[in-house]
């Protein structure tokens, strides 16, 4: 990964000094060692380095292939055949750990810390933490020792692959007591890593591990791809929000606006839920688990727990809406309502028959109130005008 190359004191640009040696030919050994001076004037005149492969020879001046838009991160190459180390820890676990949690690393710059990926021995156990606010990646493998340190993913880029060509692992810390700074070192048979650990505290993840699961499901990393895979074509929502709805021995997958639904067979435990996660956090999920999975939910509001070996994945699903269920309990509240409307209509055609009921007291006279009626309209009635008294109103009006 380092752009430049430091052998036997001199600098060379990594690309333009691979490409060299990959065009070389005539023989499977290639000898580099320093020249003082020994060729002709006419090619060097001062120190370099003398490259012999076969009937090949070549003179590498100080900073070849280099440049000024060369970055200055830089290796230095020893080679050594008799070199060896004691292994403790598998080349291909480590390799495969790795790849795991750096899918998980934050590319936000206002998070620094969580940019790299924190390594912490401890009580036997070698714990490898990757986040990015959303989710919590933890691989775990068996290491004696102690020791914690954080290491940036860029400079980690690249060591998986090159891991999986190692014999032999050896990973340890070491710290500088004058500057308190702690370097990880990671040695193989023929490299010899030494990272400096970033500055600042990586935060706590035990906390964060959710516990005390309601439902628990097992599902197969390649089948349930294929099914996410399928919902994503249908709709066009970035990252493809995805819900499951798990219990009776079956998940069901189902797209937003119920474009699409995939039911799969998987063993489940405990209480029915329904949840929604990101598509694009539950495929990353899934490949970084790989074959069986094992999905633990407290609450479908609460953080989700992917579980595989030597992983635990945490994963925040995203806000769901009201469920179905209870538009349904309100149209069961409103079915009784035309009930209660009934009566009150019976009893307004009732009350009619009542008014009548005073017809009933005039077949009963009582002298007291017939008087009363009598006075009433003979007060109301309007006395009879005399024509005379009418043909002066009008005359009246005429002047």
């Amino acid at each position: 990964m380092a752009d430049k190359v430091n052998l036997l004191g001199f600098t060379l640009g990594r690309k333009g000094f691979l490409t060299y040696l990959r065009a070389l030919g005539g023989s499977n050994i290639i000898k580099v060692v320093p020249s003082g001076g020994d060729a002709s004037e006419s090619r060097v005149t001062g120190k370099c380095l003398k490259v012999v492969c076969g009937a090949n020879t070549a003179y590498l001046t100080n900073n070849e292939w280099t440049g000024d838009r060369t970055s200055p991160s830089y290796c230095e190459l020893k080679v050594s055949p008799r070199y060896s180390i004691v292994p403790n820890l598998g080349a291909l676990e480590l390799s495969e750990a790795l790849e795991r949690v750096l899918t998980f690393t934050s590319s936000q710059s206002s998070r620094p810390v969580l940019q790299g990926v924190c390594l912490k021995a401890k009580d036997g156990k070698l714990d490898m933490v990757s986040a990015d606010g959303y989710r919590l990646a933890i691989a775990t493998l068996d290491l004696d020792g102690e020791g914690t340190a954080v290491i940036h993913r860029d400079e980690l880029r690249g060591i998986a692959q090159a891991l999986k060509r190692a014999r032999r692992v050896r990973l340890a810390f070491e710290t500088d007591e004058p500057t308190k700074r702690t370097y990880l070192i990671l040695e193989t048979e023929l490299i010899r890593y030494r990272w400096s650990g970033m500055s600042g505290d990586y935060p706590d993840h035990k906390p964060l591990i959710p516990t005390g699961f309601k439902t628990s499901v097992s599902l197969e990393s390649t089948e349930t791809l294929k099914a996410i895979a399928s919902l994503k074509v249908l709709t066009d929502v970035k990252g493809c929000p995805v819900d499951l709805t798990i219990g009776d021995g079956k998940v069901i997958m189902s797209a937003t606006d119920d474009k699409g639904v995939t039911e799969l067979s998987a063993e489940t435990t405990g209480e029915p839920v329904r949840l929604r996660l990101d598509g694009g956090f539950f495929a990353d999920a899934l490949k970084a688990c790989g074959g069986m999975v094992e999905l633990n939910i407290t609450e479908p509001h609460l953080p989700t727990l992917f579980k595989a070996d030597g992983l635990q994945l945490v994963v925040m699903p995203m806000a769901v809406g009201k469920p179905q269920p209870k538009a349904e309990v309100k149209a069961e509240v409103k079915a009784p309502e035309p009930v209660k409307v009934e009566p009150p209509k019976e009893a307004a055609a009732v009350e009619p028959v009542k008014v009548e009921a005073p017809k009933v007291a005039e077949t009963k006279p009582d002298k007291e109130v017939e008087e009363a009626v009598a006075e009433a309209r003979a007060i109301t009635e309007k006395p009879k005008m005399p024509r005379i008294a009418k043909k002066i109103a009008r005359e009246a009006v005429a002047v």
